[in-house]
């Protein structure tokens, strides 16, 4: 049976947790204001897209393929992306809820977070080498055996950071930030 392929369309309004995203390849597609949530999209692959303002919140992801997606103004709480197709995965992030996400043992290398809430995310085991935390709010997120090298969190905040548990070789941080790499030693800055 062939694969659906579909390419340079727009998707806008449409709910997918009513009726499913037709499985497939999407190449160069545009979603806007869809709903997701709780769908799955297990298998499908999405090269060059573009998500907007959309829900996909408990999106199931098993091998799915996220190659140069942008996901903007989107709420995505608990989307497994560790489950996703590891390769070519490479995203970017503006404005998005990602609360309780996992990207548990992902290579993220140089990928971009901006003004993005990142509460409790795992980021566990992940490559972060060369990313970018923009103005994102990362209360509680988990970072152990994280590669750290080359990434910039200059203008995050809330996040807790154990530089004893990662490898952080020139990450970036503002002086503001310090205590959250100071938390484990329960001082008092102020």
């Amino acid at each position: 049976m062939a694969k659906t392929y579909i390419e340079h369309k727009t998707f806008d309004k449409s709910n997918f947790a009513v009726e499913a995203l037709v499985k497939g390849e999407y190449e160069h597609c545009v979603f806007k204001s869809c709903n997701f949530s709780d769908s799955d999209l297990s298998g499908m692959s999405f090269s060059e897209c573009e998500f907007r303002n959309c829900n996909l919140s408990l999106v199931k992801t098993n091998n799915t393929g996220f190659k140069g997606v942008k996901f903007i103004g989107c709420k995505l709480l608990g989307l497994r992306f560790d489950n996703c197709n590891a390769f070519l995965f490479l995203v970017d992030f503006e404005s998005c809820l990602l609360n309780l996400a996992s990207f548990y043992k992902m290579v993220l290398k140089k990928t971009r977070f901006k003004d993005c809430s990142l509460h409790e995310v795992d980021f566990t085991e992940s490559n972060l080498s060369g990313a970018l935390f923009d103005n994102c709010d990362m209360v509680m997120a988990k970072f152990e055996r994280t590669v750290l090298e080359g990434t910039d969190f200059r203008t995050a905040y809330n996040y807790s950071i154990n530089p004893e548990l990662n490898k952080m070789k020139k990450a970036k941080f503002s002086s503001n930030g310090l205590a959250g790499l100071l938390y484990k030693y329960d001082i008092v800055i102020e």
